[in-house]
């Protein structure tokens, strides 16, 4: 059983989790305006996998005896200057998730949570790779430097994301297989 502390603030991941999934969304759209459908393809699949982790998050905490409360999603911004613009608030967002996952785990261990300190650290696995997946990106935007030929390259890259999530989480999301 997780106590009411730690049960308040895995919900506010839930929370955090769900505005990465609509921010994501809000870029995919906006890179279809662009007309880069491979970056609207990448952000989408990042769209699933947030989605992912936030029902990771729900299943655990009812799993623990807790209980969930969905609070208030925020709107995301949906207009962004370039292709780098939206990666380098991407690294950015998801250094403030690194964080939170951060807190949650100074919370399990302050609260010797052993079995949720064990259960985020997958997140905290997650959280260096979607770092480096921005910031490698961030690099080869910064090399591309406004060529287009080398942005319709890059598109083409990232389209070639494939998503590795279940998306039907009405059997858990263990059914659909993990990322």
């Amino acid at each position: 059983m997780i106590s009411d502390k730690m049960n308040a603030a895995l919900n506010e991941q839930i929370n955090k989790e769900m505005y990465s999934a609509f921010l994501y969304m809000s870029m995919s759209s906006h890179s279809n305006g662009m007309g880069l459908k491979g970056f609207a393809s990448w952000f989408m699949v990042q769209y699933h996998e947030e989605m992912f982790h936030a029902m990771k998050l729900y299943e655990y905490i009812h799993s623990q005896g807790g209980q969930v409360t969905l609070l208030p999603i925020a709107q995301p911004p949906a207009e962004f200057d370039s292709a780098l613009d939206m990666f380098t608030k991407t690294l950015a967002h998801e250094q403030t998730v690194t964080q939170s996952i951060n807190h949650l785990m100074d919370l399990a261990i302050e609260e010797k949570d052993h079995a949720t300190r064990i259960f985020l650290q997958w997140y905290v696995t997650e959280q260096v790779e979607e770092e480096e997946n921005d910031n490698e990106i961030i690099d080869q935007l910064r090399l591309i430097d406004g060529n287009p030929q080398g942005l319709m390259m890059l598109d083409r890259e990232l389209g070639q994301r494939p998503a590795n999530v279940p998306v039907d989480f009405s059997k858990g999301v263990a059914a659909g297989g993990e990322e």
